[in-house]
């Protein structure tokens, strides 16, 4: 997702390529100023609060928010014996929060020692994010990990006509579809649900959270005397940057049989998200 995540350009399977006369490393990190004020709270605390975030992208990870040493709360920090190495900004040191007696630990980290070209990284910190109560941008929570600014969810309508089938049972029809281009993703395409056949979606208990659409409900899909799980899903309570799709259903081309215009719609390769990470939470719980 975005610049460095899946597709993106700098990503492990870019979907285009840099015109150079020779590649580019296999492993790289691009460090910008956010430009946005930023707060983390845990346990009712304000741990960081800071208008000088530095964004990191790395290859095959989401982006990271690094604070000023001078803009978090010292006082809650407690030195950790945890110590990691990263592969190109070298010793990581970990750090625990303590408040109001409670400990959590090794929920922070930094590089006090990058090499000479990463040197804007040493002493800033990161926080593990699923270990935190919140993060904001202005007043705003952001949900599962930093928001990336080269991340666009793109929807648009189309009159092109959309069918989906499964065991030659007709489940959707559509000359209303709307087509999701969403950064380092395939096309997307979603149904109104007015034109979804009767019957055929039945609940599935996965949940998954986007930063961008928000939480996605799936469906289980019965046709056909086949029965296709969690091969669609819908955002009924989208994000206000997606909130078109709210009342609309998408389904799986590697489960059902999609046809645009009269042409197969094929499942797209790298398309997997990785749920849980030190940078990232997409978890429903």
């Amino acid at each position: 997702m975005g610049l460095a995540w899946q597709q993106g350009p700098l990503g492990e399977c870019p979907s285009g390529q840099f015109l150079l006369d020779q590649p580019l490393p296999a492993h790289i990190l691009y460090a910008e100023p956010a430009g946005r004020r930023m707060r983390v709270e845990l346990a009712g605390a304000v741990v960081a609060h800071s208008e000088r975030v530095t964004l990191l992208h790395e290859t095959g990870r989401y982006p990271v928010a690094y604070f000023p040493p001078a803009d978090l709360d010292a006082a809650l920090l407690r030195p950790s014996s945890k110590r990691t190495q990263h592969s190109q900004l070298g010793r990581t040191v970990w750090s625990s929060v303590e408040i109001g007696g409670q400990r959590f630990s090794d929920v922070a980290w930094s590089h006090p020692r990058p090499p000479s070209h990463a040197q804007l990284m040493a002493g800033l910190v990161a926080f593990v994010w699923d270990a935190m109560d919140a993060f904001y941008e202005e007043d705003e929570p952001i949900l599962g990990h930093a928001a990336d600014p080269y991340h666009r969810v793109d929807v648009r309508s189309s009159r092109r006509q959309l069918t989906v089938r499964l065991g030659g049972e007709l489940v959707a029809g559509t000359r209303a579809p709307l087509a999701v281009f969403e950064t380092g993703f395939a096309p997307r395409w979603y149904v109104p649900r007015r034109d979804v056949a009767a019957g055929v979606l039945h609940d599935d208990p996965l949940r998954t959270l986007c930063p961008y659409k928000g939480v996605g409900r799936y469906f289980d899909v019965v046709a056909g005397g086949q029965r296709a799980a969690a091969a669609a899903w819908s955002y009924p309570k989208a994000l206000p940057e997606s909130a078109r799709l709210a009342g609309y259903v998408s389904f799986d081309p590697g489960q059902l049989e999609m046809t645009l215009q009269g042409e197969r719609l094929l499942p797209a390769a790298h398309q997997q998200v990785v749920a849980s990470g030190t940078d990232r939470n997409l978890a429903i719980t």
